[in-house]
């Protein structure tokens, strides 16, 4: 089983004004992502407004993300720098 990953078009905007080493380092961690069983073994499950929605740590970056289970995707929805994204 293969999840899909999928972008919110403001995520996909960020990840290509990205420096090149940081996009290429996000899109080998979500092809990972995408070939294991729950994706929920590598995030961390969010909490207060943010809840139902799981972070990926990617170096410096954070991935924001939302599990459909339904239809097997994970949305990408905000990608930022670990000091801006929660702001």
């Amino acid at each position: 089983m293969r999840w899909q990953i999928k972008f919110e078009e403001s995520a996909r905007n960020t990840l290509k004004k990205l420096d090149k080493s940081v996009r290429v380092q996000i899109e080998k961690y979500l092809d990972k992502l995408s070939g294991i069983d729950d994706p929920r073994q590598r995030g961390k499950g969010l909490t207060g407004s943010r809840a139902g929605q799981w972070r990926y740590r990617v170096g410096d970056y954070r991935l924001i993300c939302e599990i459909h289970d339904d239809v097997l995707v994970v949305l990408v929805l905000e990608i930022g720098h670990r000091s801006k994204i929660y702001s």
